[in-house]
């Protein structure tokens, strides 16, 4: 019998499924009241959002063998990126005259996109719009511990919506040392969504510079993109090659917006954040059945955490910090 590792202050209402079945199934469906949408999130895989279908309409890209656990926890639905998303430069990680030594390796060697994209969560609240899910590194794989500075508990609310999903992330530190961290999402688009040629979607990000790579790192060289170039300005998809650090975000009434559009159907797909992330990472699949547009709090490839700046955020022990997306379809 698959184990999700149940709280006991689980909270059930419109048509709340018993303990006994939610524990019987690798994933969780949640629904709008209205019906409109549906949301199924695994919780044994980094509570992954891996579908989202409204009006009948799939959003995300999942590896067909994902639920399996054959295929990588980063390239399918929406991993969630925490202490560090991106990747770090190298495998270890100083801080506090203390050196850490980490496990994952992205092929180049260097950790990448922290801790919890695949391990299990467990569930604190079900209902049937909403599901919580809570990582707490003390408590779900202490050995977390001894490559990383200080523990840490991550939870995540996803709600479903009319149209879409809200989902909501919340940080702290529940120990006594300084936590020094980062957060992304990390979500695959699905292109198009709906009937027709994805070549010809338009992928528009409200983003104005690009931060030069090296080898996958940021160098901390920046440079203003004109207007022709800004992903701001639309983009068609069969255009796109892309694997790029992107700042300067455009943050309307607190938002950030992205969309695909699909000029078969002329509807869009929304995707907003909140200002917590003033990064965002763009990265089209080998397989070019999706797009990924990644907000992070910081600038990934080891340059944050190396630094000290770019957006790490070092929580004191009790603090805490939240960020909120939105996926829309419009």
């Amino acid at each position: 019998m698959y184990d999700c590792r149940i709280s006991f202050n689980l909270t059930f209402f419109h048509q709340a499924l018993s303990i006994q079945n939610v524990i019987a199934m690798k994933t969780v469906v949640i629904e709008s009241l209205c019906g409109s949408t549906k949301a199924s999130i695994y919780p044994d895989k980094g509570f992954n959002l891996y579908s989202l279908s409204v009006r009948n309409d799939e959003l995300l890209w999942a590896d067909p063998e994902f639920l399996n656990g054959t295929s990588s926890c980063s390239g399918s639905g929406t991993p969630i990126l925490f202490p560090f998303p991106g990747r770090l430069n190298g495998r270890s990680y100083e801080y506090a005259d203390n050196k850490y030594q980490l496990a994952s390796d992205d092929g180049l060697g260097n950790a990448i996109h922290g801790f919890v994209l695949d391990r299990p969560w467990r569930l604190i609240e079900l209902a049937s719009d909403r599901v919580t899910g809570e990582f707490h590194a003390s408590i779900d794989d202490p050995q977390i511990l001894e490559q990383w500075p200080a523990d840490f508990k991550i939870r995540c609310t996803y709600s479903a919506v009319e149209n879409g999903v809200n989902a909501c992330y919340e940080i702290d530190n529940p120990g006594k040392t300084d936590l020094p961290c980062g957060l992304g999402t990390h979500a695959y688009f699905r292109v198009p969504v709906g009937i027709g040629d994805a070549n010809s979607a338009v992928i528009s990000c409200p983003v104005s510079e690009q931060w030069e790579l090296q080898n996958m790192l940021c160098t901390g060289e920046v440079r203003t993109l004109q207007e022709p170039e800004r992903p701001s300005e639309g983009m068609k998809f069969g255009n796109l090659k892309m694997d790029h650090v992107f700042g300067g975000i455009t943050f309307v009434d607190e938002r950030a917006t992205a969309s695909i559009t699909n000029p078969t159907t002329g509807r869009s797909l929304l995707f907003r954040w909140d200002a917590t992330c003033n990064f965002c990472v763009i990265y089209t699949p080998p397989h070019r059945e999706a797009i990924c547009m990644e907000p992070y709090t910081l600038v990934p490839g080891g340059l944050a955490f190396d630094t000290g700046h770019h957006g790490l955020i070092v929580l004191k022990p009790a603090e805490s910090f939240r960020h909120e997306m939105e996926i829309l379809y419009v």
